[in-house]
């Protein structure tokens, strides 16, 4: 089976394999360390991180490549701001950024690359569009794309450049041009600045020479797909490919990946309309990443999804059924063999998986696939019509939606606790949701002596006692499931 994706340069769904038949090449716009990731960056990743997963369990290998953008204009106000220079003040939100990806189950790229690493390949590109003549320095010291040397511009966004007035601008910085179509690639420095003395002259790198120069360093002049949000789309992508382009001559990346814009209860995320949330405002809140992680890939990547607390719910509840399922399956003492039904169920969820994933990789439709087998199988287990062969093959269902969509088996208590570490080292601990800081105080060990207390208190009859315990846990967030296969705790 091969994965279908809609590719926007193109305008239809084509197959994703890798051009050198070894390894799929893949971009993708990275974070801009000037501050803490909000949901609507972690959806775009995820949804590459589903991209990458998904390419794998159909037999592709992957090179993924992901820039850091350790230097621009916010980053170097922000620091100045804060009285530091730009290396000591990126380091804290590049790992946060790090840690927030590990917390929602986001597999590394093969190469992390950072901008302020890679200026001798940046300066060499803007000389090779020099050479070519669609580079020009202005009076001022800056260099810019001379769009004009392009004629393709606009082929990605499918945008009408003639629609565009000189007046107008299709990237926003704060330096004159020949032409106000045209884009920075290379910004001088004053004295003081943030700078690199080059060949060149002394500057620092505009946001799209980054992505073309890294891109090309690590996967060649022309690779197999480049991944980013849809609000990257223009100018930001297509600037890539005109710079590319005209350096090169070659396609710069064959297939493109958009991720589409996340709303927040209907309306843009913004701080103004109080709906803007980082990954750590809402653990401090007392939702599970693996629940943040299930509500930003259930909607399909091309499909504008509409975040909601409810959702947030639903997405936990939909786990637990998931977590309940795959415990029952294990627990149960079956029968050897198998049933017609059950092999039947467990086939056709695993079909109906992948074919939603191929078809554009349509999240939607692979977790409905999972959740009827989740149905059926419940069905055959209360019924106790299910056999061993029939559990062994619904576990591997299972594990096959696991190892895309990760949300099975993570733990979710560690990142909570890092979050709230968090909250207690920036004096935001008045954040935190009052059960989850009480949870947070007990250990595993100190939930498991307290369950075998209840435990005890029931085989003696005093179940008073045991209510009480139950009720206890439940004030700290802890809930306790009593089942036919034992007792199941976890936080809220």
């Amino acid at each position: 089976m091969t994965l279908r994706l809609f590719n926007t340069l193109s305008g239809q769904l084509d197959e994703v394999l890798p051009a050198d038949g070894v390894a799929l090449r893949m971009y993708a716009c990275g974070p801009t360390v000037y501050d803490y990731g909000h949901i609507g960056n972690f959806r775009t990743f995820l949804q590459v991180d589903m991209l990458r997963r998904a390419l794998r369990l159909f037999g592709v290998p992957v090179r993924h490549v992901m820039n850091i953008t350790d230097v621009d204009d916010k980053i170097i106000r922000n620091a100045a701001a804060s009285g530091v220079s730009i290396a000591d003040y990126t380091p804290r939100f590049e790992q946060a950024f790090l840690d927030d990806l590990k917390s929602l189950g986001v597999e590394m790229p093969e190469v992390l690359s950072r901008a302020t690493e890679h200026i001798p390949q940046m300066v060499r590109l803007v000389e090779r569009l020099a050479e070519a003549g669609a580079a020009y320095m202005a009076e001022d010291g800056n260099w810019y794309f001379r769009l004009k040397a392009f004629p393709e511009y606009g082929k990605l966004s499918k945008k009408d450049l003639e629609g565009i007035s000189d007046g107008a601008r299709v990237d926003v910085d704060e330096y004159e041009r020949d032409s106000a179509r045209d884009f920075a690639l290379w910004k001088a420095t004053k004295p003081g600045e943030t700078g690199w003395e080059t060949a060149i002259g002394r500057g620092r790198p505009g946001w799209h020479l980054e992505c073309s120069a890294m891109a090309m360093e690590y996967l060649g002049e022309s690779f197999d797909l480049h991944a980013g949000g849809e609000d990257l789309m223009f100018p930001h992508h297509e600037n890539e490919i005109a710079q590319s382009e005209s350096a090169t001559g070659k396609l710069f990346a064959r297939h493109w990946f958009h991720v589409r814009f996340l709303l927040v209860n209907g309306r843009k995320m913004s701080k103004s309309e109080g709906n803007f949330f980082t990954l750590r405002d809402l653990l401090l809140k007392g939702y599970k990443a693996s629940a943040i992680r299930l509500a930003l890939i259930s909607v399909p990547y091309r499909h504008q999804l509409n975040f909601t607390f409810d959702g947030l719910v639903e997405a936990t509840s939909a786990i637990d059924r998931l977590r309940t399922f795959a415990t029952r399956l294990r627990a149960a003492n079956l029968e050897t063999g198998a049933t017609v039904a059950g092999s039947a169920a467990a086939s056709r969820a695993h079909e109906e998986f992948l074919a939603a994933l191929a078809n554009d990789l349509n999240t939607a439709e692979a977790r409905a696939a999972i959740f009827e087998l989740v149905r059926e199988g419940n069905i055959a287990l209360d019924a106790g019509l299910l056999r061993a062969e029939d559990r062994d093959a619904m576990l591997r269902a299972l594990a096959t939606f696991d190892s895309v969509f990760a949300v099975l088996t993570d733990n979710d208590a560690a990142p909570t606790r890092a979050a709230i570490e968090w909250a207690s080292e920036n004096g935001k601990l008045d954040q935190v949701a009052p059960e989850l800081l009480a949870a947070q105080s007990l250990t595993d060990a100190e939930i498991d002596a307290r369950i075998e207390e209840r435990n005890l208190a029931r085989r003696q009859r005093n179940f008073r006692r045991a209510d009480q315990i139950r009720d206890e846990l439940a004030a700290l967030g802890i809930l306790i499931e009593d089942g036919r296969d034992g007792v199941r705790w976890k936080h809220k």
